[in-house]
């Protein structure tokens, strides 16, 4: 995984619970970076499940919680770093241009980078039907990531998460509802 991802985990952690708790999680999960990350370098995944699984049971949470927490945040830092992408869209366009749009620009960047395979159905004009895969499973990123799409937007998304890697599917399937706020 892309330091990138540490560097915003770390600043949500900072922000959140404060430098302490970031410094205790490193001494916890005494990752094989020592806790410290460069943007374009790549780092085991299991460091970023250890950090979530440390966060869980500091909060009293589970996992899936912490890890939407993340994607939320991950989104707000997203739109600020890269308004472009989300300039001229909908809610719903802007997630329909995640896999042929911005993944597209993300591996222009780093050609090492693992990023999940996203494919849609578009079933009406406030509904859409993402499909996940990704050998990281990371689906609950991805819910994260959509909340706050929808955040950002100024529109209610209803998920629906039947179908999970988690569960042993091959893949997620997540059915969105797209509402005013």
């Amino acid at each position: 995984m892309k330091g990138v991802v540490f560097n915003l985990l770390n600043e949500m952690v900072e922000e959140q619970f404060g430098i302490d708790v970031w410094d205790d999680l490193i001494d916890t999960t005494a990752p094989a970076s020592d806790g410290i990350y460069t943007s374009v370098e790549v780092y085991p995944d299991e460091e970023l499940f250890a950090y979530a699984a440390a966060i869980a049971e500091l909060t009293g949470t589970e996992v899936a919680a912490v890890v939407r927490l993340f994607g939320n945040y991950m989104l707000d830092r997203f739109a600020d770093i890269h308004p472009e992408f989300f300039k001229g869209h909908t809610v719903k366009s802007f997630l329909m241009s995640v896999h042929d749009v911005i993944h597209v620009e993300v591996r222009k960047l780093h050609p090492d980078v693992v990023l999940p395979n996203f494919t849609y159905e578009d079933p009406g004009e406030d509904q859409l039907v993402m499909h996940y895969v990704s050998p990281r499973k990371l689906c609950h990123l991805a819910e994260g990531l959509i909340e706050g799409s929808g955040r950002h937007f100024g529109v209610d998304v209803v998920q629906g998460h039947e179908v999970c890697m988690h569960d042993g599917a091959d893949h997620c399937v997540l059915h969105l509802e797209f509402s005013a706020a």
